[in-house]
């Protein structure tokens, strides 16, 4: 049996230099992919895709996310506070209550996204 961790090369070395060439040109520069890359950093957080989960389903404040998620206001606050650094949530103040949502539809979309392939991997009666 092959070791699962082996990956499948060419027989031989051949550079298709069209191919390589074509993708250079579409390639992102490295300070975007850096920011991609810091992006899913990000959403490499339980406890932060808790959070824009259920922000996802509704605008709160700081003591209903720690309410709901069973965490401190503390807790929360650090968590939202790296998340509103990379503008994926917005504040909203109203009176002395400042309310978090999602920074807009692109972080939903990511989210559902997300959740769309996770599902491919695990047996229905999980989700």
């Amino acid at each position: 049996m092959a070791d699962c961790r082996e990956v499948e090369r060419c027989d031989y070395m051949h550079v298709h230099q069209d191919i390589v060439e074509q993708v250079k040109r579409a390639l992102p520069d490295e300070e975007a992919l850096y920011d991609l890359a810091e992006l899913f950093k990000i959403f490499g957080d339980s406890t932060r895709i808790r959070i824009l989960y259920v922000l996802s389903e509704s605008e709160m404040c700081v003591c209903d996310l720690a309410q709901l998620l069973g965490m401190t206001q503390s807790a929360i606050s650090h968590q939202l506070r790296s998340l509103k650094q990379c503008r994926l949530v917005k504040a909203r103040r109203d009176g002395k209550t400042v309310f978090y949502s999602l920074a807009d539809s692109h972080v939903r979309t990511i989210l559902a996204q997300g959740m769309e392939h996770v599902a491919e991997l695990l047996p229905l009666h999980i989700l």
